[in-house]
């Protein structure tokens, strides 16, 4: 598939999605790179260290977190987007679930649209939208409740019906990546089931993957640590990723993950000696 100018064979490899969070009130990083000079400075180290994709939030989506105005997630997000795209050659995928900050962000030069509500957040403004502008867009499973009759079955159904208001709205298909949503309407079991059952996700649905699960609390309820202390936790879940056949995974620290989804796919792939994942 196509984000931005760039190609990716989702059906052999599996990416790095580094994620910028120019937000005060993020979970793990909150307000450590809400201003351009900080967010440039943290994307190239991010695209040094090898980087695909550069995900851009402007608002924590993080347990409790304080929903603000589309017009302060535009001021946060689009000039972030417009320094990105004017200094580096990455695709930026723009993370919001709300179509006037898709479209600022897209005017700005987003490629990619990560919706963490599967296009079901409005009346169908935002899917029209990216049918429109021709982005590419990453769907995430998300409900109002964990009323579940049967967990997993019952995310297929969600997602299924995210796939029917993307094709109705006219999103090409070679333009969608689908998020099981580990971390959102789910309880520490259902995680741990999306996390296992990836392929069967992929298998089922018929798009390519994204896992984000960095630095969350399935891993800090395993290990009975704090968000700064899981990055061998997120390490050994981009394993597992990998293995099970996700295309793209959405990390806060590129070198470690980069290095350990290496490894694996080198395995994976029948000993070729280490040749670059891409």
């Amino acid at each position: 598939m196509k984000i931005g100018n760039k190609e990716f064979d989702v059906s052999r490899n599996c990416y790095i999605m580094g994620i910028l969070n120019v937000t005060p009130d993020s979970f793990s990083d909150g307000g450590r790179f809400n201003n351009i000079d900080s967010a440039l400075r943290q994307t190239e180290k991010m695209i040094e260290e090898g980087m695909d994709i550069l995900d851009i939030g402007g608002e924590s989506t993080r347990p409790g977190y304080t929903k603000i105005s589309d017009d302060e997630e535009i001021q946060r997000t689009a000039p972030v987007i417009e320094a990105v795209k004017s200094r580096f050659d990455v695709p930026i995928s723009l993370d919001t679930y709300k179509y006037k900050v898709a479209e600022a962000g897209i005017l700005a030069g987003a490629d990619l649209i990560n919706d963490i509500w599967g296009l079901k957040y409005d009346s169908g403004e935002m899917a029209s939208l990216i049918a429109k502008s021709g982005a590419a867009c990453c769907l995430m499973h998300n409900r109002e409740n964990m009323d579940y009759n049967s967990y997993f079955d019952d995310v297929i159904s969600d997602m299924e019906e995210t796939v029917r208001i993307a094709d109705g709205a006219g999103i090409a298909r070679d333009k969608v990546i689908l998020d099981p949503g580990v971390g959102f309407a789910k309880t520490y079991e259902n995680n741990l089931e999306a996390i296992d059952r990836i392929d069967e996700f992929r298998e089922r649905l018929g798009f390519p993957v994204l896992l984000g699960a960095s630095r969350k609390s399935v891993i800090g309820l395993t290990l009975d640590l704090p968000s700064d202390e899981r990055l061998e936790g997120t390490v050994a879940l981009s394993v597992i990723g990998a293995m099970k056949g996700a295309a793209f995974l959405r990390v806060h620290d590129i070198k470690e993950n980069i290095r350990a989804v290496k490894m694996t796919m080198a395995v994976m792939r029948g000993y070729k000696n280490g040749q670059d994942m891409h």
